[in-house]
């Protein structure tokens, strides 16, 4: 029996495979790589509007790519506790569930 991909990309490209080309190919081969903004800054941006969204399922990956591209963890706890006031309490304190959650499965690496 084999083991299910990992990448959350990867478990739905049989799924929707034009979904996730346009993700690969326009959203990380295209907009990421754009030279106005910095991954940092473009990775800063994005767990920004994933926290003022709710998006609990998406900061996971994008935290990881986050610390990956250069942002501290004091840096996007900041983000987080920064935002509490912006998109509310409840947006905060799941993001920082999610950012322990995190932080804590790259510790044990």
């Amino acid at each position: 029996m084999s083991n299910p991909p990992q990448n959350p990309r990867d478990r739905l490209r049989a799924f929707a495979p034009k979904l996730i080309d346009l993700t690969d190919n326009v959203l990380f081969g295209d907009v990421w790589e754009r030279p106005g903004l910095s991954k940092r800054d473009r990775s800063l941006i994005t767990c920004a509007a994933l926290v003022a969204l709710g998006r609990t399922e998406q900061q996971t990956g994008h935290f990881t790519r986050a610390i990956n591209n250069g942002v501290k963890k004091e840096e996007l706890i900041e983000l987080i506790t920064h935002l509490a006031f912006y998109s509310g309490w409840p947006t905060a304190m799941s993001a920082a569930n999610v950012a322990k959650q995190v932080f804590d499965e790259g510790e044990k690496k």
